[in-house]
């Protein structure tokens, strides 16, 4: 038998999740075998995965049906398809939450990303979200941004297990942390019991990268005379979100140690996890397993989609390595600064988060726009 990589993983302190869900996989049983057999101990879904889930599929056809006679509409029919697949997801998962003592067997959903940016209807949809689900493993997933902070800190203080998503600057990261924990704080002086909340912060990766990259390509494609300032643009080329998460890490382990922390941890609090997101290689010039085989190390989870859970079970090399090169990843970081290379970290993680809200958006929006269709189509003349 070839050995599983993923399960060397485990090893080390690393939680594998993955980043798919659909219907056909709980029905098939793949999702059980994932779990019970792969090291799959978790699972993180977003409306880009569940438009491919949904459109074009008539496994969701008789539910749509169903909702169409109860009188529902479009939207509401949604919720009713994904929170059934969550909830099934979460039972398949259970066994692992228990196990764990509810370190994984998470399942992740978004609160719809056309709120991104309001404190409040955020606040509102999560509590819906966890209330109507109804599963203790739901993690109910929010956007890193200025407006979903106040709202992660608020939904972790009502108890609510919160997925952090979109985070691509260290900056953000690190607000993200604190968020999580004054709002334990904020529970933890109400009296209430802050130990079986968990949180993962979901810092992306290869978008960075491709971000990046298209710039040092343009840069090189106008031409370089000098010999040195072209070695200076290649020797960063692949390597900015791998620096850039070892460098968050760095900033995790300054958290977990300050005084703040280690009070609500007395309490039996949990760490929040960097969960490593966007992982599956964007350019067939690198490893398909790279945002995987660097970042492998304790109190963290990968989430892979399904074409790199496979890539990494085959040929992962497993080590402890978040914690390797750690100076040469802070000089990475600097060298950007430098005239020769001058791209702005800071406006590229802005652009970065602007746009992951609209690949969220879009997606979304084609799938009330599909479902619409197919209500239509369903619907009784």
């Amino acid at each position: 038998m070839t050995t599983n990589h993923l399960l060397e993983i485990k090893n080390y302190g690393q939680s594998i999740w993955m980043d798919n869900l659909t219907r056909d996989i709980i029905k098939s049983g793949e999702l059980k075998d994932l779990v019970e057999n792969k090291g799959i101990c978790g699972i993180t879904s977003n409306p880009t995965i569940f438009e491919k889930a949904i459109a074009n599929n008539a496994i969701y056809d008789q539910d749509i049906e169903a909702g169409i006679k109860a009188g529902l509409p479009t939207y509401k029919i949604y919720e009713s398809l994904v929170f059934q697949d969550i909830r099934d997801a979460c039972d398949i998962l259970r066994p692992v939450y228990e196990a764990s003592n509810g370190l994984d067997g998470y399942v992740s959903i978004e609160v719809p990303p056309t709120i991104a940016h309001d404190t409040e209807a955020t606040i509102a949809e999560a509590c819906r979200y966890f209330q109507e689900i109804g599963r203790e493993n739901v993690m109910i997933k929010i956007p890193g941004t200025e407006s979903g902070l106040p709202a992660v800190e608020q939904v972790i203080s009502e108890g609510i297990n919160v997925n952090i998503t979109l985070l691509f600057s260290v900056e953000s990261y690190i607000n993200t942390a604190w968020a999580y924990i004054r709002g334990l704080e904020k529970r933890a002086a109400e009296g209430k019991d802050i130990s079986k909340i968990a949180s993962v912060a979901s810092f992306f990766l290869s978008r960075i990268d491709s971000n990046i990259d298209s710039k040092i390509d343009a840069k090189l494609a106008k031409g370089v005379d000098d010999l040195n300032v072209e070695a200076k643009l290649k020797a960063i080329k692949g390597k900015v979100a791998i620096a850039n998460a070892k460098i968050a890490y760095q900033e995790y382990k300054k958290i977990v140690q300050s005084d703040r922390w280690q009070a609500l941890a007395t309490k039996g609090a949990k760490v929040q996890r960097l969960l490593w997101a966007s992982t599956s290689t964007k350019d067939p010039q690198y490893s398909d397993v790279m945002y995987v085989d660097e970042l492998i190390g304790p109190d963290t989870v990968n989430t892979l989609p399904p074409a790199t859970i496979e890539a990494c079970a085959d040929h992962c090399h497993v080590a402890n390595r978040v914690e390797t090169d750690v100076e040469e990843a802070y000089n990475l970081i600097e060298n950007l600064k430098d005239p020769d290379v001058n791209i702005d970290i800071n406006a590229v993680m802005d652009e970065l988060l602007t746009e992951g809200i609209d690949k969220f958006v879009k997606p979304f929006q084609s799938l009330m726009n599909s479902l619409e269709n197919k209500v239509k189509q369903l619907s009784p003349v």
